[in-house]
């Protein structure tokens, strides 16, 4: 054999190698999120994964549901000659907002789909789990290399509904009077201010600019690009989030019935909503209480504090005579390591309204409806929560609600102008 030929078959078995090791791991990797799913489940009765509580919420049923058929039609439809659909009636009953995937049922209306079974979902998912593992194992090195994208954003998307499914859920368990838990071993985590930290006051971040989006170090969505360059003047931003005792103390100096520390909007809700506390806490016997995912406890005054809105984090600031940072401050404070608890207790509300950054390109085709149509009347909560799964984290990611919105795991940091 010619020198060539050996060259060529080394490289050959070389490339055969590399394909195998890409293969090993994006099955290893779809099988650990599709887990992550079912193991959030795993406490919830058929009558629990039924229930929406409210329009902006949807039944776990619904979300096992909604993240299998998104890899049914964006992966395996288009890729699969011959695929046979699960059931043709899921893509009317599990698409979410995809305009340009056909026409979907009404989001309000989810709580009422009892039918198809929570056993038949199970079916639903472990039908298309077995196809998409067979098309990762089967497909040709050069075509795995084009699927991979779109098995990379699928699992970023599921791990964005392995969130709701607890908040969701609490919820729904929320409105029920005896007030039952979710995991009674779960608790709250306290943060470093709860574990007397001596990290305490703010940090400076100097002005000038600063390099913001996408750092090129993994999966990113589209509204995290296109890097770019952001002004920021001298500000201090809070090391520590805002706690359950400060809170109070807001409350105490009457935060709530105080209509100049408020937007008019949220001044309004306040009013409409008759706000007198964050989302889940209950006045029992004279002390605040709060009910989680571990059931109705004392309020403990170190946690972070949690559950509010935008409307109410930007009446505390105001109050504690501070504001909210922008979303590229905490970035450029977080990437400095500057903050404790950035990640894995509270998102955090910043003063950031949900906007395309220069030069925002949507992805192309029905996936281009993930992110960008949202761009308005929405504002940025940076970091990540105690109900975001491991790995989905990063500097650069932009969550986004509705200013009234509270039931995620929302809290706030401080920050103030280095005048």
């Amino acid at each position: 054999m010619s020198k060539t030929a050996v060259h060529s078959a080394e490289t050959a078995v070389s490339l055969d190698a590399a394909a195998a090791k890409l293969r090993e791991t994006w099955l290893a990797a779809f099988r650990k999120v599709r887990a992550e799913t079912e193991r959030r489940a795993a406490p919830l009765s058929p009558e629990d994964q039924i229930v929406q509580s409210m329009p902006d919420a949807s039944p776990t049923k619904w979300h096992r549901a909604h993240t299998t058929w998104f890899f049914e039609q964006f992966l395996l439809v288009p890729n699969v000659p011959g695929y046979k659909v699960f059931d043709e009636r899921f893509a009317y009953l599990y698409n979410s907002y995809y305009v340009s995937a056909g026409p979907r049922h009404d989001r309000p209306r989810r709580g009422l789909i009892t039918r198809p079974s929570c056993d038949e979902i199970a079916r639903y998912r472990a039908y298309i789990d077995e196809a998409v593992e067979r098309l990762l194992a089967t497909a040709e090195p050069n075509e795995l290399r084009k699927l991979l994208p779109i098995v990379e954003i699928g699992l970023n998307h599921e791990q964005q509904h392995q969130e709701l499914i607890l908040t969701d859920i609490l919820h729904a368990l929320a409105q029920n009077p005896i007030a039952p838990a979710y995991d009674k071993s779960w608790k709250m985590p306290r943060g470093e201010r709860g574990q007397e930290s001596k990290r305490g006051g703010f940090t400076k971040i100097p002005g000038g600019i600063h390099t913001v989006g996408d750092d090129g170090s993994g999966f990113v969505f589209d509204n995290e690009r296109p890097t770019h360059q952001e002004l920021i003047p001298p500000v201090k931003i809070s090391r520590a989030l805002v706690t359950n005792k400060e809170w109070l103390e807001f409350m105490r100096d009457g935060g709530y019935e105080t209509p100049t520390l408020w937007l008019s909007d949220g001044w309004y809700t306040v009013q409409t909503e008759a706000w007198k506390a964050p989302l889940y806490w209950r006045e029992i016997d004279g002390e605040w209480h709060q009910f989680s995912l571990g059931g109705l406890k004392p309020i403990d005054p170190d946690a972070p504090v949690c559950h509010v809105s935008y409307f109410e984090a930007d009446a505390f600031a105001r109050w504690a005579g501070k504001h909210l940072p922008t979303e590229f401050e905490w970035e450029v404070a977080a990437r400095n390591g500057l903050l404790a608890d950035a990640f894995g207790i509270v998102w955090q509300w910043t003063r950031s309204a949900y906007l395309a950054y220069p030069g925002y390109r949507a992805l192309e085709g029905a996936l281009g409806e993930y992110n960008g149509k949202f761009m308005i009347n929405q504002m940025v909560l940076r970091g990540g929560s105690l109900a975001t799964p491991e790995g989905h984290s990063r500097f650069s990611y932009r969550n986004f609600f509705p200013p009234h919105s509270r039931w995620q795991f929302m809290g706030l940091r401080l920050a103030e102008y280095d005048n």
